[in-house]
């Protein structure tokens, strides 16, 4: 599964972080109370394929946990649906993006004037492209929300959000997905590519994701890499995985040293 899959990134970086899986959309999830958030070192929200404004049950149970989260103070990062949930969370608003879906890739994003100075991007080049995959995007900024990157498809790709004495560092890009994991979620989206544009045929479709898999298995094809436009900070793991890992370093691993359990 997909948070399976977050969780073995969090554990490549760090090899001996211990991580639950949590299901707040299933009914009669057990999730932690305020003292179980309080004694995580880190909370981090995943995608999700549902769309935050249609407020059924499933996704208002997810919205009241990143309150939680938020009042717990413990330190929180999250990946597109991450940051919908935390914007949302904290009074702001998610809508669909007029400019329809950004698939595959997020091009050209650019670290904001604050984002220039902030550790969630520390490494980054000035523009950079990572994976991607989302319709919706944040259209209401919270009240405490510091814009760190953006690009010309969606202006929030990257923010810190205060809320409640919380800390939340988001993403609207996937830095924990390898090409091999993109294109199977491709795969699956077949009829979207073609009724949407992407591409002409489903076969195209197809030969799409089986290039992103086939790369991620030989990063050194550089006939596909020049094909499809794709460069280190996709290819290279430790350079497309940069948000998380700046994530552990100057968030998870400050707070659990001021908390004393370093």
């Amino acid at each position: 599964m997909p948070s399976e899959s977050y969780a073995a990134v969090i554990q490549t970086i760090e090899g001996e972080a211990v991580c639950d899986i949590a299901f707040p959309a299933d009914p009669g999830a057990n999730l932690p109370d305020a003292a179980g958030l309080e004694s995580y070192d880190g909370i981090v929200l995943t995608g999700s394929h549902l769309n935050i404004y249609d407020r059924t049950p499933d996704i208002l149970s997810q919205i009241d946990l990143m309150r939680a989260v938020y009042a717990s103070r413990t330190p929180s990062f999250g990946s597109c649906w991450g940051l919908q949930v935390a914007a949302v969370a904290a009074d702001g608003d998610v809508r669909p993006n007029p400019l329809g879906r950004e698939v595959g890739l997020a091009r050209r994003i650019t670290a904001t004037e604050a984002g220039r100075e902030h550790p969630l991007i520390e490494g980054r080049p000035a523009a950079y492209d990572a994976p991607a995959i989302h319709l919706d995007m944040v259209t209401a900024l919270p009240g405490d929300c510091t814009v760190l990157a953006g690009n010309a498809v969606s202006p929030v790709q990257a923010a810190e959000i205060r809320q409640d004495g919380g800390v939340f560092w988001g993403v609207q890009y996937h830095p924990e997905f390898s090409l091999s994991e993109l294109a199977v979620i491709l795969g699956r989206r077949t009829e979207i590519l073609v009724r949407e544009g992407f591409c002409r045929t489903a076969e195209d479709a197809v030969a799409y994701a089986q290039d992103l898999s086939t790369l991620d298995k030989d990063p050194a094809r550089f006939d596909l890499a020049w094909r499809h436009g794709i460069d280190a900070e996709v290819l290279d793991p430790q350079r497309r995985t940069r948000e998380i890992r700046n994530f552990i370093e100057h968030r998870v691993k400050t707070a659990k040293s001021a908390r004393g359990r370093a």
